[in-house]
């Protein structure tokens, strides 16, 4: 696996880190406080991060460790995740990702934005509000005690050419603090466990990292040192104690011991946080002071002999004694490493294996799992041609050739319900893009919006998932824009000045429904029909339901916004999301409440591969009803038809009347309605359209079939959803069940290809 594979698996990771991290910030925000959400969080922010130092990402890196910091007051209980905090941690989390891509694409971030909320982090880092991020105030006790005394000066150390002064340390030193001497600011406990080695990892170069951040000395403690007879090459017998002088703080030391911190034993505290236990710990903790010069892991190969020393006279002794030992310890060390090398690849392999016994998930190409879905498909479609074959010169249908062709039938279904629920995903990852939609929209408009949503689970095939982006955020910008009112208006009229945006996904009827929902205004009709009438679209005197007249903002270019702005004004938007749910093979709907809100509706399939359905005969033409729309299969009686009005007819069925729909006339199939005595009707359940009687002309059988779209290999056909190829070759027309109730009621099936037409 080559550095870019690598790169792009840190990249996926990354997706689901961002996904965490959102989630994890909107349950903050709905007060759920629980110390495994926090935890959740800051471990997304943290292995951004950690993955991106590996990368050198620096921008990624620097705005992570920043995110990271004020997370981690969160989680010590340092910052309380008030409505505020979260709003900053929100945008800061958008920033994050747009970071995130900007490194995978190559693309810019805004630079200005990331600057504000660095600063706004640091200033709740610092117990500060967002607006006092930029000049924060002096804490009460520090400013009295520079008012009352000079600052000190602080004598800096000279350093040598590899920038690295070695410098006695005890922390015994810090029992009085004379203003004329240099005091670190940080003091590292540092225990290596054998682990460490054996996962690869070397104690000397995370002492070299560590020496990167500021000034440092160090002290190392060979007390469990054995004879060199008797020493283990895979034990670890060092500890060091460190004090490190950096403007990045605890957290930037902690960060360079992020990916072994759980291999060694590891005390980082700040020298002015607890200076008395500090000392006494000297007392319990005595070390042998060795001098390490850092300066010879440098890359530039470079060795502390090439230079002057710079090591005080009174510790020479030591650092020869030191140099002595170490020399000793590096021939030991040389074989160390290969014995931890070996560790390291038992390690790997027993993680691997361990990964393999507990069913982890694998990451595929989706372009493979199409092409074995489209495979399976072509192997549905020959398995019914043969069956057709043999059904037609097979009399007795007992030979072994049918039994084996059923056992073939039940293991191609098999295969085929397994590819497809590889490609099923939750619809969970496109509804975390709508909030962050949302929050920009609503510090746009400059209104209080909250995203509620539910189903986040429901699964749906994942080309549904990827085409359902575009037409949510067109939804979203209409819900917010024109939906919701301003503040001060709503609760002008008794309303939450924050306003609710409501998006909801389940199964229906073998299909996937989700619905968005508002609490706004709802549509005012009388502004959608002026401006209908202004654009020509109706006449003046059309008489038009309330449904007809919410389904005109579906209209190319129809707008009903006073003036043009970033969001809306130039009708464009609900034409798209129309012709995108319509090429998908789906529908939707407006139910609106004027001062109540507005409630969309989007019917889809499950899966744009295959369905099971009903073949029947209608006219002469072969037609596939979706078999998760129809309730029942019945041959009527004349007893059960009732005439109704000029050409309406009714089916009684178990003291019930349901419209009966001739399938053949609405389709223009023929231009008479047929006799129902002579077919069989279908009850069917549709979206919104209640329970509808399909009259048919016979029915030839139940089938698994596979869908062509006709959208992409000719043009939308108002009343037929989809495509597909029948056992003997001939080509069948899957019915829109939903499209055909809405014709029998009064609805043209030429409205949607008119809508598509003008858009």
């Amino acid at each position: 696996m080559d550095m870019n594979e690598i790169k792009e698996i840190f990249f996926q990771e990354c997706e689901e880190q961002l996904a965490e991290l959102e989630s994890g910030l909107l349950k903050l925000n709905d007060g759920d406080r629980d110390p495994e959400t926090v935890n959740a969080v800051f471990r997304a922010v943290h292995s951004i991060k950690g993955g991106a130092g590996a990368f050198g990402l620096d921008d990624l890196v620097s705005f992570a460790h920043v995110f990271e910091t004020t997370l981690d007051c969160v989680r010590s209980n340092k910052l309380e995740p008030t409505q505020d905090v979260l709003k900053v941690m929100l945008k800061s989390a958008d920033v994050l990702a747009d970071l995130t891509n900007a490194a995978r694409d190559g693309g810019s971030v805004d630079e200005a934005r990331s600057r504000t909320l660095i600063r706004e982090l640091e200033a709740l880092a610092n117990g500060e509000v967002p607006a006092a991020a930029e000049a924060p105030a002096p804490k009460p006790a520090a400013a009295a005690q520079k008012a009352a005394a000079p600052a000190p000066v602080v004598e800096k150390p000279v350093v040598n050419d590899e920038g690295f002064q070695p410098i006695p340390f005890s922390f015994g030193d810090f029992d009085e603090e004379p203003a004329d001497r240099y005091v670190p600011t940080c003091q590292v406990l540092f225990k290596p466990k054998k682990d460490l080695y054996a996962k690869g990892n070397e104690a000397a170069l995370l002492l070299r990292d560590l020496s990167r951040l500021g000034e440092m000395s160090i002290y190392c403690d060979m007390d469990s040192l054995p004879p060199l007879d008797k020493m283990n090459p895979e034990e670890a017998y060092f500890s060091w104690k460190i004090s490190v002088t950096t403007d990045k703080g605890e957290d930037g030391v902690r960060s360079v011991f992020e990916f072994a911190e759980w291999d060694c034993d590891l005390d980082i505290r700040t020298i002015e946080e607890d200076i008395a236990s500090e000392a006494a710990s000297d007392e319990e903790l005595p070390m042998q002071p060795v001098p390490f010069d850092l300066s010879i892991l440098d890359e530039g190969g470079s060795t502390a002999a090439d230079d002057e020393p710079a090591v005080l006279e009174s510790d020479a002794a030591a650092a020869v004694a030191a140099a002595e030992t170490v020399s000793k310890v590096a021939q030991v060390a040389s074989r160390a490493a290969e014995n931890a090398k070996a560790a390291a690849s038992a390690a790997s392999a027993a993680q691997a294996n361990q990964a393999a016994a507990a069913g982890q998930t694998i990451r595929v190409d989706l372009d493979r799992v199409d092409r074995l879905i489209n495979l399976v498909g072509e192997l549905v479609i020959n398995q019914a041609m043969l069956s057709q074959s043999v059904v037609e010169n097979d009399t007795n249908g007992t030979s072994s050739i049918n039994m084996g062709l059923e056992e073939l039938q039940q293991l191609t279904r098999e295969i085929q319900d397994s590819v497809m629920a590889i490609r099923a995903q939750p619809v969970k990852p496109v509804f975390q893009r709508m909030a962050r939609t949302v929050r920009e929209i609503a510090d746009i408009t400059g209104k209080s919006v909250r995203l509620i949503t539910e189903g986040e689970n429901t699964e749906v095939d994942k080309t549904v998932i990827d085409k359902l982006a575009e037409p949510l955020t067109h939804m979203i910008r209409n819900a917010v824009d024109h939906g919701l009112e301003m503040p001060e208006k709503r609760e002008a009229l008794g309303k939450n000045p924050e306003g609710t945006v409501r998006l909801t996904a389940k199964h229906r009827s073998g299909r996937i429904v989700i619905e968005l929902a508002d609490d706004g205004a709802g549509i005012n009709r009388e502004k959608v029909r002026q401006k209908a009438i202004d654009n020509d679209l109706i006449a003046a005197d059309a008489n038009l339901s309330d449904e007809e007249i919410d389904n005109l903002i579906f209209h190319a270019g129809f707008s009903t916004a006073d003036k043009v702005s970033d969001l809306s004004g130039r009708g464009v938007g609900m034409d798209v999301v129309k012709r995108s749910i319509q090429a998908l093979g789906g529908r939707i709907s407006i139910s609106s409440k004027p001062g109540q809100g507005s409630v969309f509706t989007m019917s889809l399939p499950l899966t744009l591969a295959v369905l099971d359905g009903m073949v029947v005969t209608v006219a002469g033409q072969t037609l596939v009803v979706p078999l998760t729309a129809i309730v029942e299969t019945l041959q009527p009686e004349a007893s059960a038809i009732h005439s109704f009005g000029a050409s309406q007819r009714l089916i009684s069925i178990r003291n019930s009347f349901c419209p009966l729909v001739d399938v053949g006339r609405i389709l223009n199939f023929r231009n008479t309605q047929a006799n129902p005595m002579d077919g069989v009707a279908l009850l069917v359940e549709s979206e919104g359209g209640g329970q509808r009687a399909l009259m048919v002309d016979a029915i030839q059988g139940q089938r698994q079939v596979v869908i062509k779209s006709l959208e992409a290999n000719y043009t939308h056909v108002p009343g037929i959803a989809a495509a597909t190829i029948l056992g003997d070759g001939r080509v069948a027309l899957i019915l829109d069940v939903d499209a055909v109730v809405a014709a029998s009621r009064g609805q043209s099936l030429r409205q949607d290809i008119s809508l598509a037409a003008t858009g």
